[in-house]
């Protein structure tokens, strides 16, 4: 019966390794977790359901640009699914979400930051949704090499839309990531389907590789076959365009790819990749997630990855036509710092904590407002380590999220606003001119006045909304929204300042530590004493039967060791005055010597952008360096 169905849907004449076990779950209405290695079928473990079940399967992604491939593939096989984001017309938006609710779309991608939307989370009420399915599933675990907060929320908000089931999907899980997510899902032990990560057609390569020599080795091993599809991996975008353009002045055809590029060109050079118009793209790791291609050939990390789950992620894009491929990493421990230092720059200064906590103690009453970004600039703490920071309150019962609205809403006319209000009758014709009549309208936009809606029509924000979605669909208005607010309850205002600021200061540097500590398990990965596809096993809980695999560098050639290969001048060699005094004068009172360590490191933080940091001089001028060396100099330096 599955097979028939599996053919009819997708023309696949069988299913791989472990996807009918995890099928049969959710077809019979329970929820599960599907841990297989990249590029082994997860997708078709909510895709094939989505078909038999009534209502609509929600897909849950931290980033929709990892559902692209995947909806393509569903639509050339006639599936009825869409995506929602921002680069979508009104039009084509308001026909997904029209579809979605009429139980005519039968998959709907989205990102996990589109639940904290007031006009998404209005019309998701509407929608019978049978399935949620969240991708990327470790992001939910602070035990992650990925933690993202929002994820959190995401067992609240199946409870909210009341979503019966729940599909768990990941690639890189441990034993410990693998039980925190499913203990949030509340998913049963025997509903955890994991196939095991070891990989017989990948040559596991560990090249120790002098700084010097890195790219004439990696032209080398490019130039042997210019055609096969190669990702090239690195730490930095400037290394992602530096070695590109270094490819192509010796004829190989390569392009970089990285988070700085705009949407459209990075799009651009992702399709060119995929229908094989380009054969090499050197990338950070804002490349390759979601991205089904069958044949790469080769995936070479120019810089170390940034933990054994992102090698393990990273490596199996590679060889999904089950043919042979080399996975290699071109090695020494020369960029170990750099990715350290961005670990340190996501840690928040404690009197930054301090301050937050100070602003929530003296809130005037129980409703707190915030924008994340306004409050990022203010407390100088990233957008992601302030986002964590408010779930570890919410933790501590200090606040609780209660919802997101947008502050500001506006229009534009496309029918004149007398027709909208002659298209009622009765109290309905009264509170739609209470709403038009209490818009400002400015030479293209309205602006709607909610506040003062409300003062004159005994209403609610709610149907206000209500009305402005309504006169959106039917093409009356072109409705935006803007400047997202996030409201939470405070819970207690009897915070003692300094000893949660060191509570909340400690959870960060713990975070910190283990962050730092899966750097070095991958150094010491590299360096094993073992076939290395046997360590890759052992990592996420699987064992296997041979000592040894027989295709990778340890097993042909014995164990390797790492080496520092550039050789770095003293501190001391540096003009501590020459390289911090402009920074000193641009910070004024925001000089700390945190800030100015993450200026020299190269780290970007939020005060940095508002001031210009970055266009300085010396910004960087130590991204080589370990980040609390450079620290300890400039304390040694102050204090002379």
């Amino acid at each position: 019966m599955l097979k028939q169905q599996l053919q009819k849907y997708f023309k696949f004449s069988s299913f791989l390794k472990g996807q009918k076990s995890v099928i049969r779950a959710v077809l019979d209405h329970q929820s599960a977790a599907a841990i297989f290695p990249t590029g082994a079928g997860k997708s078709l473990c909510y895709q094939l359901p989505a078909m038999l079940l009534p209502g609509l399967t929600l897909v849950v992604s931290p980033l929709l640009s990892l559902m692209k491939d995947q909806l393509d593939f569903l639509l050339a096989n006639n599936i009825p699914a869409a995506r929602l984001d921002s680069t979508l017309a009104r039009d084509e938006y308001n026909t997904i979400l029209e579809s979605a609710k009429s139980g005519e779309l039968k998959i709907l991608m989205v990102s996990v930051e589109r639940f904290k939307n007031e006009r998404f989370r209005t019309q998701l009420d509407k929608m019978n949704v049978t399935l949620l399915v969240v991708d990327e599933a470790h992001c939910i675990s602070e035990w992650g090499h990925n933690f993202r907060p929002e994820y959190l929320k995401l067992p609240d908000y199946q409870e909210e839309f009341k979503i019966a089931q729940t599909l768990l999907l990941t690639a890189t899980a441990t034993e410990r990531v693998m039980d925190d997510m499913c203990a949030k899902f509340s998913i049963l032990k025997q509903n955890v389907f994991v196939t095991g990560f070891y990989r017989d057609n990948l040559f596991l390569q560990v090249t120790p590789t002098a700084a010097s020599e890195k790219k004439n080795r990696l032209l080398q091993r490019i130039q042997e076959t210019p055609q096969d599809p190669t990702i090239v991996y690195v730490t930095l975008q400037k290394t992602a365009e530096d070695v590109a353009d270094f490819l192509c002045a010796n004829d190989i055809d390569a392009q970089s790819y990285h988070a700085g590029m705009d949407n459209e060109k990075r799009e651009q050079i992702q399709n060119k990749f995929m229908d094989g118009s380009l054969a090499c793209i050197v990338a950070t790791i804002a490349f390759g997630m979601g991205i089904d291609k069958k044949d790469i050939r080769r995936i070479i990390h120019y810089d170390l990855p940034k933990s054994i789950e992102n090698y393990s992620q990273e490596i199996g894009r590679s060889g999904r036509d089950g043919d042979f491929s080399l996975c290699e990493v071109l090695a020494n421990r020369d960029n170990i710092h750099v990715l350290e230092n961005f670990i340190y720059g996501d840690t928040p200064e404690k009197l930054s904590i301090w301050q937050l906590l100070q602003t929530i103690k003296e809130n005037d009453g129980f409703i707190w407002e915030i924008k994340a970004v306004a409050l990022s600039n203010a407390l100088n703490i990233r957008i992601l380590p302030l986002k964590t920071l408010l779930v570890y309150l919410a933790m501590e019962k200090i606040i609780r999220p209660k919802l997101t609205y947008f502050a500001e809403y506006s229009f534009k006319y496309q029918i004149e606003p007398n027709k909208i209000i002659s298209s009622f009758e009765g109290e309905r014709k009264q509170f739609v001119s209470a709403v038009l009549n209490h818009c400002l309208t400015k030479k293209v936009w309205t602006i709607v006045d909610i506040p003062a809606i409300l003062n004159s029509h005994n209403t609610d924000r709610q149907r206000i909304l209500a009305a402005l979605e309504y006169f959106d669909e039917k093409g009356w208005i072109e409705l935006q929204a803007k400047q997202a607010v996030e409201v939470y309850d405070i819970l207690t205002q009897a915070i003692d300042l300094d000893g949660m600021a060191e509570k909340m200061y400690a959870l960060f540097k713990k975070k910190e530590h283990v962050e730092i500590q899966r750097i070095h398990n991958m150094a010491g990965f590299f360096e094993s004493e073992a076939c290395i596809s046997r360590q890759l096993a052992k990592y996420f809980g699987e064992h296997l039967d041979n000592e040894r695999c027989g295709h990778c560098s340890f097993c042909k050639n014995g164990r390797v060791v790492l080496q520092n290969t550039t050789d770095l001048k003293p501190l001391a060699n540096f003009k501590f005055n020459e390289i911090t005094d402009e920074f000193i004068q641009a910070v004024t009172e925001q000089f700390s010597e945190v800030n100015l360590t993450k200026f020299l490191c190269g780290i970007y933080t939020p005060v940095f952008s508002k001031l210009k940091i970055k266009k300085l001089p010396y910004f960087g001028i130590l991204e080589s360096y370990p980040f609390l060396e450079v620290k300890s100099w400039i304390n040694d330096e102050k204090g002379q």
